[in-house]
């Protein structure tokens, strides 16, 4: 890129580099060199791919400054720092691509917006790949959590990144580039998904993550669509490439600190997190931390429940798991609103408990039943929820991601 055009400069922090030549090994382009003092970003060769950003261990390599276009700062320059120039950093590395804030509006729609994360929530990676320099992702497993008979295709899908350090959370999602171009030429829109397997992947020590993705084969007013990204996720063999960029989301996480409990209210592939929560609780079952876990799990039928089997293997006295179908013969529709009416005594415990983080994701529309719920707990209890929801909400202790 020509210095003339720079509105940005890419630079490392000199303070906090420990010299360990990852970044200079990594760069595709040879932009990234050394002296026996720093590390260094050569201006007129970075072609601001970020390929060094994701396995630097420190972070020293995650800057852009502001500069005047023409005047970069010179090698020599960047060889005699002891510390980054004073000078406000841009926040390159965690600007969301328009289409990613634009689903993550809608998605937060529900509850006005995002709300910020657990004030003991781990500080997520985000943005470290975007779609001029996406990462590729080998797809490892692709199997079918709904049963053959059921009218919905919900698979649960692995995605290996090779020896690539790809840093997720619990609650963060990943964008998927689907191959091709739209009627007009155009390449497809990236397509968000909820990680589904925790911080330390879905085979643990793997950099690996897993997706719970179901085939759109209509729209919200039941007519026949063929959703793009789902149908081509959901056919993917194993060892097929995938384009990912991400990580993305910074508020939908769970806190870390022992005694934290959750209360998880799901409809569908919206229980792609809660499961990723659900497995990074039981896998530090041992260290017994404390805090209880409460799920309000909604589908038609039990047929199309993601995850149903491996549920109810799972200890009653580590989860406490309310399912809620809407569509069994013979027996009257149940919302996870019902569940959660009927559990009065309990939610409203939880909802007053300091420690207890309230997480809701699934269709669209879903968080005016809930929410008319809580309403209904807290009107029975004596409370109000309107004043209630914005101490949650400015707590951190609600959360809602409907699509």
């Amino acid at each position: 890129m020509s210095t003339a055009e720079l509105a940005k400069q890419h630079l490392i922090d000199p303070g906090i580099c420990i010299r360990c030549n990852t970044c200079e090994e990594t760069c595709p382009v040879k932009a990234i060199t050394h002296d026996s003092r720093n590390y260094v970003v050569k201006a007129e060769v970075c072609n601001d791919c970020r390929a060094c950003v994701p396995p630097c261990p420190t972070g020293a390599i995650d800057n852009w400054f502001p500069i005047t276009p023409g005047k970069p700062y010179t090698l020599e320059e960047q060889y005699s720092w002891d510390e980054l120039p004073a000078a406000a950093p841009i926040a390159a590395a965690v600007a969301e691509p328009a289409d990613v804030a634009r689903l993550t509006s809608e998605a937060t729609a529900g509850q006005g917006g995002p709300v910020a994360a657990p004030w003991s929530a781990e500080k997520p990676a985000v943005n470290l790949y975007n779609e001029r320099g996406p990462i590729t992702a080998t797809v490892s497993g692709n199997f079918r959590l709904t049963g053959e008979g059921a009218s919905a295709d919900i698979r649960h899908i692995v995605l290996d990144f090779g020896g690539v350090h790809f840093p997720l959370l619990e609650g963060q999602n990943i964008g998927i580039i689907p191959p091709g171009t739209d009627e007009q030429g155009r390449p497809h829109h990236v397509r968000l998904y909820s990680v589904a397997s925790p911080r330390d992947g879905e085979r643990p020590g793997y950099h690996n993550c897993a997706l719970t993705v179901k085939r759109v084969t209509e729209d919200h007013e039941k007519k026949p669509v063929k959703g793009i990204c789902s149908n081509y996720l959901c056919d993917l063999k194993k060892g097929d490439k995938v384009q990912v960029i991400g990580p993305f989301g910074a508020n939908f996480l769970m806190p870390n600190h022992p005694g934290s409990s959750l209360m998880m209210i799901c409809t569908g592939t919206g229980s792609a997190p809660m499961r990723a929560m659900t497995e990074r609780r039981r896998r530090r079952i041992d260290l017994k931390e404390g805090g209880s876990l409460m799920l309000f799990f909604g589908a038609r039928v039990q047929d199309e429940l993601p995850y149903f089997g491996p549920l109810m293997k799972l200890p009653k006295d580590f989860i406490d798991i309310n399912f809620a179908f809407s569509r069994v013969p013979g027996q009257p529709k149940r919302y996870v609103q019902d569940r959660i009416r009927e559990r009065h005594e309990d939610v409203w415990r939880q909802l007053n408990d300091e420690h207890c983080y309230i997480y809701l994701c699934g269709l669209k529309g879903m968080e005016k039943g809930v929410d008319e719920a809580f309403r209904d707990i807290c009107r029975q209890h004596g409370g109000d929820w309107d004043a209630l929801l914005p101490q949650l909400r400015e707590k951190g202790r609600y959360h809602i991601e409907t699509y």
